[in-house]
């Protein structure tokens, strides 16, 4: 996974009210652009917080993630376009509003197809339960 340079400036919103922080990202919108030019799509992570972390995955036509697994749980969800998601030989069509989730170590891959017509935007949620700045 390539990652891409971080946000632009004003992709976040960081509000500090009664003591808590709010971070709002507008996605699809800032997510990477697609490469089609590169076999995998594009990553940047978007948001370090406390219990986890957000990535966008963009993806161009023909692109795809080979089977992996993640360490921690996660939740997929489908922004834009089309992917097809498989996980434990079953492949869920992923288009946007579908949301997955799986627990950690699940070996998954990403596919999005080559007769899809637009970039696809994958959002990635990493459920670490990790404090950021915590030490480990």
């Amino acid at each position: 996974m390539t990652e891409s340079p971080g946000p632009r400036k004003n992709d976040h919103q960081n509000i500090d009210d009664d003591g808590s922080q709010v971070t709002t990202i507008r996605l699809p919108q800032h997510a990477p652009a697609a490469d089609p030019n590169r076999s995998s799509p594009v990553a940047q992570r978007m948001v370090r917080a406390d219990g986890g972390n957000i990535i966008a995955f963009t993806f161009a036509a023909g692109q795809s993630m080979p089977e992996h697994q993640a360490a921690h749980p996660i939740i997929v969800q489908c922004l834009s376009g089309y992917l097809d998601f498989t996980v434990e030989g079953r492949t869920v069509p992923m288009e946007p509003g579908v949301v997955l989730h799986l627990t950690a170590r699940v070996p998954h891959d990403v596919v999005c197809p080559v007769n899809v017509t637009e970039d696809s935007v994958l959002m990635l949620t990493m459920l670490t339960g990790e404090t950021v700045g915590e030490e480990r």
